[in-house]
């Protein structure tokens, strides 16, 4: 007997679902593809990352107490049914990993709850595919400079992100259409609002 494949999806998209959860319905349920390339604010985003992978690939955050990194690395969990690419994986002077992700956002004092589930995400593919301790994360703000914010795997954190995750997938597995956002301003920039009714 042939068990159905689960679809993965990356933390990227759980972040999505987090800022507009309709958007996930349109692009996982209905299929309709946002062509984010064509965005301005993606391709400019985009290619700031880029060039700042591209910029560090020998620079080790010893002030936050990494040891080493590894770069741009892919990790598959099937088990958590999650996927995605981490922008940098730290290797922390006591022999536990962390991801850290690069954001080219406007830097603030804290993290935005979205970067924080997400960056949990990775924790969760890390324990996942590395059977590693992993106590924190960390978020680089690179627009205006570069401010690294950590984040640690706390239960609170977990629990947000396992949440967020169980949410998600019950949109795509039970094909639910969530309400609309109440906060109108993400509409205006969103691929989707012409359609959204």
């Amino acid at each position: 007997m042939n068990q159905a494949i689960e679809p993965m999806v990356t933390p990227y998209e759980v972040l999505e679902y987090i800022y507009y959860p309709r958007f996930s319905y349109f692009q996982n349920v209905l299929k309709i593809p946002q062509f984010e390339e064509n965005r301005f604010k993606v391709k400019l985003g985009r290619q700031v990352h880029q060039k700042r992978i591209e910029q560090n690939r020998e620079y080790v955050r010893k002030k936050i107490a990494a040891e080493s990194k590894l770069i741009d690395v892919y990790l598959a969990a099937p088990q958590l049914r999650l996927k995605g690419r981490v922008d940098e994986i730290l290797v922390m002077r006591d022999g536990s990993l962390s991801p850290l992700d690069y954001k080219f956002a406007p830097f603030r004092t804290k993290a935005y709850q979205t970067h924080i589930v997400q960056i949990v995400l990775y924790g969760f593919l890390i324990r996942a595919c590395y059977t590693a301790k992993v106590t924190r994360g960390y978020i680089a703000y690179i627009r205006g400079g570069n401010n690294v914010i950590e984040v640690p795997m706390s239960d609170e954190n977990e629990a947000l992100a396992r949440d967020a995750l169980t949410s998600f997938f019950a949109i795509l597995d039970q094909e639910l259409q969530p309400p609309r956002t109440k906060y109108r301003t993400r509409c205006t920039d969103c691929c989707y609002r012409n359609i959204c009714v």
